[in-house]
């Protein structure tokens, strides 16, 4: 299972939905396509700092004092994993928020 949690100063994405095999697992690339996307996007749309690590079912990003540009992207990441775990299952993805969502 991936267990995503966004907090006020950073998101963890952990584990591997184990959906279907490696390569063929298109929960697992679901939510790595969203990270490094929003990776990117803050980066490249914005002047936020932020602080990221990725590996193989694993990635820790850390911000600090995010615009409202950037907020706006974490909150559509978030939204997007949520969806992903509605359509396929917390058995595969579980994403939590710091504010309850």
């Amino acid at each position: 299972m991936i267990e995503v949690n966004v907090k006020p100063d950073g998101i963890t994405v952990n584990g591997h939905a184990e959906y279907a095999e490696p390569g063929k697992d298109i929960v697992c690339a679901g939510v790595t396509a969203l990270t490094q996307t929003l990776i990117g996007s803050i980066e490249e749309l914005t002047t936020d700092n932020i602080e990221y690590d990725i590996s193989p079912g694993k990635a820790n990003i850390k911000f600090w004092n995010l615009s409202d540009m950037s907020q706006t992207l974490v909150d559509s990441f978030f939204i997007a994993v949520s969806d992903i775990q509605r359509t396929y299952g917390t058995e595969y993805v579980q994403a939590v928020a710091a504010d309850g969502r």
